[in-house]
């Protein structure tokens, strides 16, 4: 591309919006330039409802834990009342970063001269400022960022216009339903930075193509792609979904203890299978017979992303007395395949710099990625 302005050009893209197996995918660039980055920045992730972690990170009153998203620095935190709130993490003085980690804090103190909020993003106390003509405090609380839950899952939205979280979703909260998120828990968060662009580790997690291969000494064993029913099913809201039909649980390899299968799936289709949404534009889901886990993605950049991986199971099985000894094979499993995701997708992004690296071809096993990759033009590109 001889100039980075030719990138949003419509024409490049023509043959990615043909029909799934009369298409190409996304030129390269799309997963290396900063300015198509940028523009992914600005009008999706800056635009939509996007999942920054669980209900469970912050139980308590004064809990909070903090995050950069799409170059946005976050507080997440519940204030005095119970109420969960998100903020922009920047003081109102001149800018300095608030918190950082997570932890309980009654008052949110900055570290630079003071300044003092209260968890309601109230400003409380602003020293040496009775000499500063017109001074306002009640006019530099913090920023206020939207934060909605479903589900016990967190989702932030920047764009003060946008529609409420739930008409977002969908009837995805619908379909769902029968796993009973709300009564399980987040027993463990295990982050990665990994040096891809977000896009390909979206991609790879919503096509079954690369499971012979990726992972053919894990899960393709008992779930292989011809094995089970990868079936692509309607999504009525900001998300596309799989339901794959096999034996026992995807959250274990062969062989493995597990817990009992969820009590609320007992004579229904989702007690033989797996349904797993991708939520626009990244964070994957995958409810199966006895658990659920999900890969929350922050995009750091054209070719780095920070990889959250989440595990969650009923509340009910934490009594039990083998908990610890059981959840090691669920580690093993989701340790073992998110690693082989990993290699893989950052080999891919190795590839794609190449200068000789032209558009490829769709296989039928990948219409989702056909339909992600056109989701995310529909936005990207300008209207016509």
């Amino acid at each position: 591309m001889s100039a980075e302005r030719d990138i949003f050009d419509r024409r490049h893209y023509a043959a990615v919006r043909r029909p799934l197996l009369d298409a190409e995918t996304l030129p390269p660039w799309c997963y290396t330039s900063d300015a198509f980055y940028a523009r992914e920045v600005e009008r999706i992730f800056r635009k939509v409802w996007n999942f920054v972690g669980s209900v469970d990170q912050v139980p308590s009153p004064g809990d909070y834990f903090t995050l950069e998203f799409a170059g946005v620095p976050v507080i997440i935190l519940r204030d005095e009342e119970g109420r969960l709130r998100a903020f922009s993490n920047s003081c109102r003085h001149r800018g300095s970063e608030l918190l950082s980690g997570s932890g309980n804090c009654k008052l949110i103190v900055c570290p630079y001269h003071s300044w003092s909020y209260k968890l309601d993003g109230r400003l409380d106390v602003a020293p040496e400022m009775r000499q500063t003509h017109g001074f306002d405090p009640g006019r530099y609380g913090l920023v206020p960022i939207r934060l909605e839950s479903w589900g016990g899952f967190l989702f932030i939205n920047f764009d003060a216009a946008a529609e409420p979280l739930r008409s977002f979703l969908g009837d995805l909260p619908e379909r769902l339903a029968p796993y009973r998120l709300e009564d399980m828990f987040c027993v463990r968060r295990r982050e990665y930075d990994i040096a891809c662009n977000w896009k390909l580790f979206v991609e790879n997690a919503k096509e079954s193509y690369h499971i012979a291969t990726v992972h053919r000494s894990t899960i393709n064993r008992y779930a292989s792609a011809r094995m089970a029913g990868y079936w692509v099913e309607e999504a009525r809201g900001a998300y596309v979904v799989t339901f794959a039909q096999h034996e026992g649980s995807m959250a274990l390899l062969k062989g493995d203890a597990g817990f009992p299968k969820i009590e609320s799936l007992d004579g229904r289709r989702e007690a033989g299978g797996t349904t797993a949404p991708l939520i626009y534009p990244s964070t994957y889901l995958a409810c199966t017979i006895d658990c659920a886990w999900y890969l929350e993605l922050h995009p750091l950049g054209p070719d780095r992303t920070r990889l959250i991986h989440g595990a969650l199971v009923p509340r009910s099985r934490a009594g039990r007395s083998d908990f610890s000894e059981i959840m090691a094979n669920y580690y093993k499993r989701w340790d073992l395949t998110t690693e082989e995701d990993i290699l893989a997708s950052e080999r891919q992004q190795r590839g794609l710099r190449s200068p000789f690296c032209p558009p490829g071809r769709f296989s039928h096993r990948e219409p989702l990625v056909h339909a992600i990759d056109n989701w995310i033009l529909d936005r990207v590109l300008d209207p016509l």
